[in-house]
């Protein structure tokens, strides 16, 4: 089997070799590092990897924007950022950007391997030490607290629509990848913040990592 392989965009170098070292004990394989979030598409193009490792804070294009621009031009390739910020604030704006995955660079070694791991499967890591930063009425609190009982089920086309949404599609992504109408992909999350009593994309896809989707 093929190792899993990471591009590194962080602007300290010390950082960047680092996690090199850390990732290579795991047999993970950092094929490229950039210190601007502007040069993330070049070094795509270049390196080809399955995961991008993105700080937040750099000079030039820092990782939220350049986040958001990878994910347009390559939808397919799983975003993780590893920042030092713990606050709901940037985890929100990550995940409205695009971003597949969300874990602080004080997280011990095995995690942020295992969040590599996970992001190379098609899952989303997410540091939950951040996710309770989120501020009230926000993320899965919101979803579980906003009715005496449980969120009802979401189940059949729902159910894909909400996986591809916590994935950071698009609706007219969505669309495509389940061949229906994108107008009908609006009316399926309506009813699935609805049903999990949350008011944007960002809570239901972190109530949907919560629950398995």
């Amino acid at each position: 089997m093929s190792p899993v392989t990471v591009a590194l965009i962080d602007d300290h170098p010390l950082v960047r070799a680092g996690l090199a070292a850390l990732l290579a004990e795991v047999g993970i394989e950092v094929v490229g590092e950039a210190s601007d979030g502007g040069d993330a598409l070049a070094l795509i193009e270049r390196t080809r990897p399955d995961v991008l490792l993105m700080d937040l804070s750099m000079p030039g294009t820092g990782g939220i924007e350049a986040t958001g621009i990878v994910r347009r031009e390559h939808p397919e390739l799983a975003v993780v950022i590893l920042t030092s910020s713990h606050t709901g604030d940037d985890l929100r704006a990550a995940l409205v950007a695009g971003a597949t995955g969300y874990v602080v660079k004080d997280a011990e070694p095995a995690e942020i391997a295992a969040a590599v791991h996970a992001a190379a499967q098609g899952r989303r890591p997410i540091d939950p030490r951040v996710t309770h930063a989120l501020l009230p009425g926000a993320g899965v609190a919101a979803a579980r607290s906003s009715d005496p009982g449980d969120p009802q089920p979401i189940r059949g086309r729902e159910a894909d629509v909400l996986t591809l949404l916590a994935r950071g599609l698009a609706n007219k992504q969505i669309a495509h990848e389940l061949g229906i109408a994108e107008r009908t992909v609006k009316v399926h999350v309506g009813s699935i913040f609805r049903r999990l009593g949350v008011g944007d994309r960002v809570s239901a896809a972190l109530w949907a990592r919560e629950n398995g989707y």
